[in-house]
């Protein structure tokens, strides 16, 4: 399933902006961790309609991905 690439485009600002609350870091820093992320690469391709999951859901999947890395 496909979303709409506006609406994508606000949830990704959603899920950046509450990434960057839950870890303290900036907007900046949050939004180069997620567009180089899995969790951004499987929300973009549709992949198990990741779209369709909470902001913080996706949020937490992102720190999840990021402390697996360090």
């Amino acid at each position: 399933m496909t979303a709409n690439p506006i609406l994508l485009q606000k949830k990704y600002a959603r899920v950046i902006e509450c990434f960057a609350k839950q870890q303290g870091l900036s907007l900046d820093e949050a939004l180069r961790l997620f567009y180089h992320s899995e969790v951004y690469q499987l929300m973009r391709d549709g992949v198990s309609d990741m779209h369709c999951m909470s902001d913080l859901y996706l949020a937490e999947e992102l720190r999840l991905e990021y402390q697996m890395k360090e």
